[in-house]
């Protein structure tokens, strides 16, 4: 007799769903009868990745210009000065192209990061962008322990709220743990979670007994595929992926778009050349909503609120 999957402890928080909106998702009414909202984060987490400074075993090896191999129980210079390059220079550079198109940002900052460059920080909120949470550390909270990671929530709040002037309204990790979604629901005062890839609209789960809403990321309109096989190889590729994605999307009407960007990836010149061409693509098309995250979640909390069951 075959023996039903054993449940692991956290699991039954995160049931499956199949289904979703099926044939006939809802219309998202997006203001001024958008076609599509389109939603821009960068990832700010240069100085928060694994490295001998911050106390752990080695170096980070994920999600730079040489990925994989072994980490280095100490130092690596090569490593820390790529994603050194992020705070120095890609991330000047991104704002730049940015504040040039009058375009806003959502920034998934860490709250380490932010707290070793908190001029970076002052600069997303002079700017106008939204600074949502990336964790306390750009690490894997799989195995952490669970007093540890709420603590640790509480701190990367803490930070983004007196660094940035504004408390977080958004969450995404990452590199989740099966409690992350719990914990965050539990500490409170967060709109929107976006630790999902599950859809094209945004969606309610239950967390900690009552709904949240999940805005679905994305790891496809991402630039961290230049650093992780199968991915770009060359920047021609970005933009026409990103251009395909969109042109899609606009086409069919009533969805929403996720691009990912990171300081030290798309910050290189290369790169940002690839990007900017994007975003003149996307200028073209005047029925567009360019957004924050936590615009599209108040917007749906507002139009499309929780249904009781």
């Amino acid at each position: 007799m075959t023996q039903p999957p054993q449940i692991l402890a956290g699991e039954t928080e995160h049931p499956r769903d199949f289904r979703g909106y099926g044939a006939a998702p809802p219309d998202p009414r997006w203001p001024g009868g958008a076609r599509l909202a389109l939603s821009f984060v960068l990832n700010y987490e240069e100085g928060a990745e694994n490295t001998v400074l911050n106390g752990d075993a080695g170096s980070e090896l994920y999600l730079h210009e040489v990925p994989g191999g072994t980490p280095r129980p100490e130092r690596d210079l090569s490593t820390e000065s790529q994603f050194d390059y992020g705070a120095r220079a890609g991330v000047w550079r991104v704002l730049r192209m940015f504040a040039e198109r009058n375009l806003p940002l959502t920034i998934y900052a860490v709250g380490r990061a932010l707290e070793l460059n908190p001029e970076v920080g002052a600069a997303f909120a002079a700017a106008g962008h939204e600074v949502a949470s990336h964790g306390w550390r750009w690490i894997d909270y799989r195995t952490m322990p669970e007093a540890q990671e709420r603590t640790e929530i509480a701190r990367c709040v803490e930070v983004i709220q007196r660094i940035a002037g504004q408390r977080p309204v958004g969450w995404y990790t990452g590199r989740i743990s099966l409690r992350t979604r719990r914990l965050v629901a539990e500490h409170g005062g967060f709109l929107y979670d976006s630790d999902s890839y599950a859809d094209d609209l945004p969606y309610y789960v239950q967390a900690a007994g009552k709904p949240l809403l999940v805005v679905p990321y994305t790891l496809d309109n991402n630039d961290m595929k230049f650093a992780v096989p199968p991915g770009f190889t060359a920047p021609d590729g970005f933009t026409q992926y990103l251009t395909d994605a969109f042109d899609t999307l606009y086409r069919e009407g009533g969805r929403m778009m996720s691009v990912g960007l990171h300081c030290r990836l798309v910050g290189r010149p290369g790169r940002a050349a690839a990007l900017a061409r994007f975003l003149d693509h996307v200028a073209k098309h005047k029925d567009v909503w360019v957004c924050r995250r936590a615009e599209i979640a108040r917007h749906w909390l507002a139009t499309h609120p929780p249904q009781a069951g």
